[in-house]
């Protein structure tokens, strides 16, 4: 079955520790009151609950030759996501990893990169991923040997007729550099959340940085958390104000928004549409633990996201 997007980034697991003491002390053992090993990485999680919602996706990507990798290669087949086109490093770094540490008001994220960092141009198969509708990308500054030709990607990929969206998640070293400032004008759809938009457009106001990056890219949606999503085209702007569910987990629920908007996207739907369908999507995620487990059981996605887009 021919592709409708196309996922170039990261595979890796995501170890969550729950109830996390609120202050940690050195050479002292401190105890969790749980955890959760699941599938993690942004761009994971948006291909595997993509698939759930129905899109056809494939994954270029590289994993180490382990147990984390091949139990992460497991859980996106099991979503259905072509996986044909990863490739397995022989030698080299392990599939990265993920930890964090939940606590009730905020969360340490520790990411061990492995493979992510050594993921180049060169392991990318061009002719599957251009034979996809759409191409998405996400964590542009963990991408430390793809990142100098992401630009070189994405203008092919316009040339090539298709659609294009990034999610830049966080850059670990704060610099958040000029060179996505080149990409972003072949860039269809940009999913920062607030603090993000304000870091790449240099600003502390929001609305400052959304004007900013809706010049330089066709669409600018902004995740709000569970206050919702604003989106702007030009001169027009839609906003969603965040569903409220029985959060568990917010792990995710940005790349579950992702999912949710491409997915109507792609099906041609009103921005508005798509606005509304993401934020049930990001909402869900965060019902159970992790950012891929909501989406295991595919009739309570179905019967969650009739409920909320139907009262909406």
């Amino acid at each position: 079955m021919p592709l409708d997007v196309c996922v170039v980034g990261e595979i890796n697991p995501d170890l969550i520790l729950y109830g996390v003491p609120a202050q940690l002390k050195p050479e002292e053992e401190s105890l969790v009151n749980g955890f959760r090993l699941t599938l993690g990485s942004s761009s994971a999680i948006f291909a595997h609950n993509l698939s759930v919602l129905g899109t056809r996706v494939g994954m270029v990507s590289k994993i180490g030759a382990d147990a984390l990798g091949k139990m992460a290669f497991d859980w996106l087949a099991n979503a259905g996501v072509d996986l044909a086109r990863v490739c397995v490093a022989a030698s080299g770094p392990a599939t990265g990893l993920t930890v964090i540490l939940a606590q009730p008001e905020h969360r340490f994220i520790l990411t061990y990169p492995g493979t992510m960092f050594e993921f180049s141009h060169d392991d990318l198969d061009l002719e599957y991923i251009f034979s996809a509708r759409h191409l998405h990308l996400s964590s542009y500054f963990l991408h430390r040997a793809l990142r100098p030709r992401i630009v070189d990607l994405f203008r092919e990929a316009k040339t090539r007729g298709l659609s294009t969206s990034l999610d830049t998640n966080d850059d670990p070293e704060g610099k958040w550099g000029n060179d996505l400032l080149e990409v972003l004008p072949f860039v269809d759809i940009f999913f920062p959340n607030e603090r993000e938009a304000k870091k790449v457009a240099r600003t502390d106001d929001l609305q400052q940085a959304i004007d900013k990056l809706a010049q330089l890219c066709q669409f600018v949606v902004v995740k709000l958390g569970s206050n919702g999503a604003v989106a702007r085209k030009g001169s027009e702007e839609w906003r969603r104000t965040g569903l409220r569910v029985a959060s568990v987990d917010p792990v995710g629920a940005g790349d579950s928004f992702d999912a949710g908007f491409i997915h109507r996207y792609l099906q041609g739907a009103t921005p508005q549409e798509c606005l509304d369908y993401a934020d049930v999507a990001g909402a869900f995620s965060t019902t159970c633990e992790g950012g891929t487990e909501a989406f295991k059981d595919r009739t309570r996605v179905e019967a969650f996201f009739r409920e909320h887009l139907s009262s909406s």
